[in-house]
């Protein structure tokens, strides 16, 4: 049984085929078929994962109560359809004989078809599919997932495309934050001066797709680094303003210090993002410390299975890491009002 995937037969996939060319490209591109033999089942009643279920080959039964209530056979007009679309699963799906499904990530169709249906011209007016590639990898971000889609037309329509020659400086080190970047076309430097080298240390190189520039502008702080054009290139841009109302608190998840360490109890990690020396002073017991600067340079370090609750003095800089984490599609939560909401019993120097 083959296991390629024909264009035709998704494109002729609902909803899939209201999308727009450019967005059908790219779906194709990012899913596979997948093989069932008899009896095995493709998904169980009460399963929350987000994905659309197409069967392409084969027969699909809906099973409850250990009851077949439902026949789906590829091929038929019933098999364009997801089969039983809803979360968590009103019903079982088994395969009747061997059977090719395919799965479509829910939450990242929903955002193509959003993004369709209010107006693509942004992607339309893109000459290649290299600089889609920017666009197509903030929409799949899992933490993008979770902005309202409203704002996702909003962010978009009020970004601006800034060109930049080699060498230019982008953003540097202790001026005022006025915008958030996400890198369009071309490669960045980000470094860091320090009394020690104050040519700056390397912190990140950022390429298609990569963002800066949020922590200035959650803390309301000066920039804590500066970033330099590697290449010749094209950045996208929104102001504070923006940035913080549309993009920023849609992604934050505050808890209490009460709800943080049930999460932690839970499996949960405690993370310090404040200095070494802060953190050594004064730290919640438990907790692992990388300071805010370093942690777009360590997040690689952190399991991604795992939950992160992180914590400062105040919440400025957690929550900075917090939106840093989430674009690397690690769960974090915010310790609201910071360390001085921890009980004093939970408290280490």
């Amino acid at each position: 049984m083959s296991l390629k995937i024909d264009p035709k037969q998704i494109i002729a996939l609902s909803p899939i085929n209201s999308l727009n060319p450019e967005n059908v490209r790219e779906l194709l591109s990012k899913i596979t078929a997948l093989a069932f033999e008899q009896g095995f089942y493709i998904f169980k009643i009460g399963d929350t994962e987000k994905n659309h279920v197409y069967v392409l080959e084969g027969e699909i039964e809906l099973v409850k109560d250990k009851k077949v209530v439902k026949l789906i056979k590829a091929g038929t007009p019933e098999a364009l359809q997801p089969i039983s679309p809803g979360f968590p699963r009103a019903f079982s799906a088994r395969a009747k004989g061997s059977a090719v499904v395919t799965k479509i990530d829910s939450d990242m169709l929903d955002i193509m078809l959003t993004w369709d249906q209010t107006g693509s011209y942004m992607v339309d007016t893109m000459e290649d599919d290299d600089e889609t590639d920017w666009m197509s990898r903030i929409l799949q971000t899992p933490a993008f997932h979770r902005i309202p889609a409203a704002n996702i037309q909003a962010i978009f329509l009020r970004m601006e495309s800034v060109k930049y020659s080699p060498g230019d400086k982008v953003i540097e080190q202790d001026q005022e934050g006025d915008y958030f970047y996400i890198i369009e076309k071309g490669r960045c430097l980000v470094t860091r001066a320090t009394p020690a080298n104050p040519n700056g240390v390397k912190l990140a190189t950022l390429s298609v797709g990569d963002s800066f520039g949020e922590e200035a502008l959650i803390s309301d702080s000066t920039r804590n680094a500066t970033v330099t054009m590697l290449s010749a290139g094209h950045l996208m841009r929104l102001k504070k303003e923006d940035f913080n109302s549309l993009l920023n608190e849609p992604l934050l998840n505050w808890v209490s210090y009460e709800e943080g360490k049930k999460l932690v109890e839970g499996g949960g990690v405690w993370l310090d993002v404040r200095l070494p020396d802060e953190h050594k002073a004064v730290q919640i017991k438990g907790s692992i410390n990388i300071p805010l600067i370093f942690l777009r340079m360590k997040a690689s370090s952190l399991d991604k299975n795992q939950k992160y609750v992180l914590y400062c003095d105040t919440g400025r800089r957690s929550s900075a890491a917090s939106f840093l984490l989430n674009e690397k599609e690690i769960e974090s939560f915010v310790l609201t009002d910071g360390i001085d909401s921890a009980a004093a019993e939970d408290l280490a120097s």
